[in-house]
């Protein structure tokens, strides 16, 4: 017999006009009344793939066993290893395991089902994101018409009185707080104050809550004991809204010292900061509208009226109680007809304000509801990357916890972070439900008002939904991203992070480390990975063909290949590498495909080229000329961990860093063009590089300066100089030209390495025998230096740095000694735990103005990794401007098409202005007179 919850997919029956419609419904209510007198059905728990953290489950074990005890019903549990309940514990319930539930008639979930794994014709009870006509999600109710499957949405089980009957309550409130307290200890530390917070963790490293309580309760004991930190008393907590999020905060908030007070005692309490007893309590604000909005006309406060015109009242949260507020627990409904609570112009006015520096330190969004109450609430952030910081004074948003900026945590799927209690308390409200579906009682009255769609069709109170379908597919057509990340190397972390902020962008990582895409996917859930082969070309085809852009990190030799295929399929891409002669000759064809390829879009060559692009562009509209342009930039160790003897650590590929100095060079200086030969850079440096007087900086000239006269539209004829170059410090030059010179950097294939240690390599690679004698005079002889030489001393230094002079028998294999060279500096010289680069980029432009006289005017910027989240300064200043490229190519902002750099404004100029928005700003200073320029200034050996 036919379940009721089985019916034939939409698409697999003729459609039934006039009698046969009539037959058709009177045969499935009949279907439906025996099924209730039919033997159980079979209820499917599905595994939870939306991201790695959620691992929660609609029935726990032992709700398992009571359903089948109680109805006889047999249930399928598909597999988990990360799912808080193991296997074992629903086999020892009574459950099957079984990655298939193709048997199964009803499947309880709890997230989104991808469209692709839809089983027809069976019911779904998730939560779906449907029922408010969510475009996005408009293509996943698509399916589930097409599919002919029941749908029965958690959101819409609710009895009588329209409340909800299932769901997770408080644990968003629970997980919320307990997150905002562990960042609040974070952050008072990392401004250089300890406070009892500190020993507060993320809420999912407890077991339970229990393990929450007793954690909080070692908390207050400190707070009672030991006080707070003077500079941030009193420390008061605002909380808005007072549903079952506020609630749950206020469970865990509750368990610490408190005095409950009111918006009219805060003025006074101020007043009063520095009474002992604010050192050993904290204080607790819970705020409704009725406080926090006002009458725009000066009238009273109506609730009534407030809710139907909201227009009338303004929000003066920013000047009665955020002052005051030391976090803000955020757990109001808003929507767009409201005021906000607070604008990024409230923000900034109070961050402005000397006296207010140790107030609104943070804020627990739980709410999450983006540009909504808090304007400034940009992007949910991730259980990984729970916190970032806004500087409404500066308009930058940062996740450098040190610098300026109100602390926000706005993660969107707490409950997944205490998944026991949030499983257990979401299956005891669901279970006299899953207890009705299994015995196929749909006329039951609470699930029966939760169908959205059932035999290819929408329900009756459903019906309004066809509308949102319709637009909302096309919505989503045109406006759901994809994105082709090929490569997950040292710089992709901050470019996923940029564009997986946007909900309305796909990224699929595809990497030949499929552990490291992995890695960095599992934090977002628009982001999958997958496996690159690019020798696979029907592979590498389809990957490319689901896309809308490519970005492209691999190797820069294999660039080609990608944009090849690219064209072809007309897909955009962006790389951050040079533009290659492979590359250059595709440039027609993606003229033709009408496809933008943008490089040199990184740092060097990348955001130079934009800043440059800026002041040039500015001269010539003022009708002045540039008669010099010299560019320095440099991605190295920050000073204090620049500890070794070239001064220099990894942040980036190190055969990137080892073959540009293989490089032949040319420039125009004081009017005279410079050649450089391959492999003479180092012994032809600049000595001196006087940017700043605290940096002992030394350059080499980088590659062709003079081709980007034409890019950048300059006349060479008329200029006295044309330069490009990299910085290091001091020093770094001296060691690698002995390097080159022993034949430890030679591309030769003849040089394979196939060696049981460094040291073997070493000593292969200069040709030094065991005859040869001591290793010192040896490489004295062979650079034609006196062995008593002090630079003798510095190499061998290096050379035991680099794990060279030690007994490890680690084996070196490469292709070549370069090759081996940047293994076995990529491990001694990477950056350590705690470690942090630098990034600096300087141009200075003369300037000759239309009245004859001569400006010296420059663009600089300077910029650090952040040592506690390991994120490097290089990573930042590659992949974000490569992430804002790409998303200029999906919103259709470049119009230039062929294979191009960022010289044009379309491209240059909003890139510039979202840096900008991630604290990467450029310092321009203008000053006259020939004498100040920096050309005067530098010394070439």
């Amino acid at each position: 017999m036919l379940s009721a919850l089985c019916a034939p997919a939409a698409s697999a029956r003729p459609r039934l006009r006039g009698c046969g419609a009539l037959i058709s419904r009177l045969r499935r209510a009949s279907l439906a009344t025996q099924a209730a007198h039919s033997k159980p059905l079979v209820i499917g728990i599905r595994r939870e793939d939306k991201n790695r953290w959620e691992r929660r489950v609609a029935l726990t074990p032992a709700h398992v066993k009571d359903l089948i005890a109680e109805t006889g019903a047999q249930v399928i549990v598909q597999p988990s290893n990360t799912r808080i309940f193991n296997n074992a514990s629903f086999v020892a319930a009574g459950a099957t395991i079984n990655e298939d539930l193709s048997h199964a008639d009803a499947i309880l979930g709890i997230k989104e089902v991808p469209i692709d794994k839809l089983i027809p014709s069976k019911t779904y009870v998730i939560f779906s994101h449907t029922h408010k006509g969510q475009k996005y999600n408009m293509p996943s109710l698509q399916a589930f018409l097409d599919k002919g499957i029941r749908l029965i949405d958690y959101e819409l089980m609710v009895n009588q009185e329209g409340k909800r009957q299932v769901l997770f309550g408080k644990h968003a409130g629970y997980a919320g707080m307990i997150d905002g307290l562990h960042g609040l200890g974070q952050r008072l530390l990392a401004l250089g104050y300890n406070s009892p917070f500190i020993h507060m963790g993320q809420a999912h490293v407890y077991p339970n809550l229990e393990c929450v309580h007793t954690k909080l309760r070692h908390v207050a004991d400190i707070i009672e004991d030991q006080g707070l930190p003077d500079a941030f008393a009193p420390m008061l907590f605002t909380f808005t809204g007072s549903g079952n999020v506020t609630q749950g905060a206020r469970a865990i908030f509750d368990d610490l010292p408190h005095d409950n007070v009111t918006v009219d005692e805060l003025p006074f309490i101020a007043k009063d900061r520095y009474n002992e007893r604010y050192r050993r309590r904290l204080l607790a604000l819970q705020v409704g509208a009725q406080d926090y909005v006002e009458r725009i006309d000066g009238g009273p406060y109506s609730r009534e009226e407030y809710r139907e015109h909201p227009e009338r009242y303004r929000s003066v949260f920013a000047t009665k109680i955020a002052p005051y507020t030391s976090m803000l627990v955020n757990g109001i409904y808003w929507e767009s007809k409201y005021p906000r609570l607070m604008t990024a112009k409230d923000l900034a006015h109070i961050q402005r304000q000397r006296e207010l520096k140790t107030r609104m330190l943070a804020i627990a969004d739980i709410s999450c509801d983006i540009g909504g109450s808090l304007e400034f609430m940009s992007h949910a952030s991730t259980i990984d990357s729970p916190f970032f910081y806004v500087d409404a004074v500066n308009g930058l948003e940062h996740k450098d916890i040190e610098k300026p900026g109100v602390q926000i945590n706005s993660i969107d799927n707490l409950p997944t972070e205490l998944p026991f209690e949030a499983s257990k308390h979401f299956g005891d409200s669901l279970y006299p439900y899953a207890k009705a579906l299994a015995l196929g009682d749909l006329k039951h009255p609470v699930l029966s008002r939760a169908i959205i769609c059932q035999d290819g069709a929408l329900t009756k109170q459903h019906k309004h939904l066809e509308e949102s379908l319709a637009s909302g597919l096309r919505v989503v057509n045109t406006r759901r991203k994809r994105v082709l990340l090929a490569g997950s190397g040292m710089v992709s972390q901050p470019l996923v992070d940029y564009l997986a902020s946007s909900k309305d962008t796909d990224i699929t990582i595809a990497s030949n480390d499929l552990t490291e895409a992995k890695r960095i996917a599992y934090q977002f859930p628009n982001t999958v990975a997958a496996h690159l082969d690019v020798s696979d070309s029907a592979a590498l085809d389809q990957l490319i063909k689901d896309s809308d852009v490519v970005v492209s990190l691999v190797p820069a030799h294999l660039h080609p290949r990608l944009a090849d295929v690219a064209i072809r399929r007309g897909k955009h891409m962006v790389t951050a590498s040079y533009i290659s002669p492979e590359m250059q000759k595709l440039d027609q064809a993606a003229r033709d495909a009408q496809v933008s390829i943008i490089s040199e879009i990184g740092l060097d060559p990348g955001i130079d080229h934009c800043s440059a692009m800026k002041i040039i562009d500015e001269a010539k509209e003022r009708g002045a000329k540039i008669r010099s342009f010299i560019s320095w930039c440099g991605g190295l160790a920050a000073p204090e961990n620049s500890n070794n003897q070239i001064g220099y650590k990894f942040s980036w590929s190190p055969r990137g860093v080892l073959t540009a100095g293989l490089n032949a060079a040319q420039f125009k200086a004081n009017g005279q063009m410079r050649e450089i030969p391959e492999g003479k850079l180092f012994e032809n440096r600049f000595s001196s590089v006087p940017l700043y007087p605290g940096f002992a900086f030394e350059g080499l000239a980088n590659r062709d300066s003079l081709q980007y006269a034409d890019p950048y539209g300059l006349d060479l004829d008329t200029m006295d100089t044309m330069f490009r170059g990299t910085l290091r410090y001091s020093g770094y030059s001296e060691i690698m030209d002995c390097l080159l010179r022993l034949g430890l950097l030679s591309l030769d294939p003849k040089s394979h390495v196939s060696a049981a240690s460094a040291t073997e390599f070493l000593h292969r690679a200069i040709g030094m025998s065991k005859s040869s004698g001591d290793l010192r005079h040896f490489i004295a002889h062979r650079l034609a230096l006196p062995a008593n030489d002090p630079l003798l001393d510095r190499l061998l230094l290096a050379l035991e740095e680099f794990g060279m002079l030690s007994t490890d028998a680690s084996p070196v294999t490469a292709a070549t000694s370069l090759d081996a060279m940047s293994k076995i500096l990529q491990n001694s010289l990477k950056l350590q735990t705690g470690e942090r680069d630098l990034v600096c980029l300087f141009h200075e432009f003369g300037i000759e103005n239309l009245d004859g006289s001569y400006d010296v005017q420059t663009s600089s910027l300077v910029a650090y990794g952040d040592s506690e989240s390991g994120e490097t300064a290089m990573a930042r200043t590659v992949g974000i401007p490569a992430a804002i490229a790409t998303r200029l190519l999906l919103e259709d902002a470049v119009t230039t098409r062929g294979v191009i750099r960022p010289t044009t404004k379309e491209i240059y100029e909003p890139l510039l202005k979202r840096l900008e928005g991630k604290g990467l700003v450029f310092a321009e200073h203008t000053k006259s007179g020939v004498h100040n320029s920096l050309q005067r200034r530098m010394k070439w050996t």
